[in-house]
């Protein structure tokens, strides 16, 4: 049980299914999980928020693919809340531009229909909400169509077609 622990954190609902798997009887279980937490070697709460911030960072999820993941390692939903507290909105929005930046860049060539939908489907499956998903993807490509980069500035792209007079 410590070589899980000192693997990676885990929830106390994660604890409580590799205990069960390997037969450990309900109530030792218990005993067991309930000085872990004494001790603090098992902080949901603690969890919650290092699984957040990680999440965040690395897969770029939104605050409903945020929760899905706290609820799919067993964090109970105050705990869950709590921890998603961390995210505000300004957050969310700074994270779902950088993501649709990165992903446009790929995407030269492109109807803005196709790019739209790809676009809005990625930051859906990541938890994002609706209303951002579409104002955020529609700056995007409209910005890029207007001969500006997803950040902003003017690209280098119809200079190419100047030149060639």
């Amino acid at each position: 049980m410590l070589r899980q622990l000192t693997a990676a954190p885990r929830s106390r609902a994660q604890l409580e299914k590799k205990l069960a798997e390997r037969g450990v009887p309900e109530e030792a279980a218990e005993q067991v999980l309930d000085r872990f937490t004494e001790v603090g070697l098992v902080d949901d709460a603690a969890y919650a928020e290092v699984l957040v911030r990680s999440q965040r960072l690395t897969r770029g999820l939104g605050r409903r693919g945020l929760a899905h993941e706290l609820r799919a390692k067993g964090v109970d939903d105050a705990t869950a809340a709590a921890a998603l507290e961390q995210v505000d909105d300004d957050a969310e929005e700074a994270t779902a531009r950088d993501l649709v930046a990165r992903r446009i860049r790929s995407m030269s060539g492109l109807a803005p229909e196709v790019k739209t939908r790809r676009l809005a489907g990625m930051l859906a499956r990541k938890g994002y909400p609706q209303g951002l998903v579409m104002r955020v993807v529609r700056e995007a490509v409209r910005s890029e169509s207007d001969g500006l980069g997803s950040d902003g500035l003017e690209s280098d792209h119809d200079e190419q077609f100047e030149l060639e007079d």
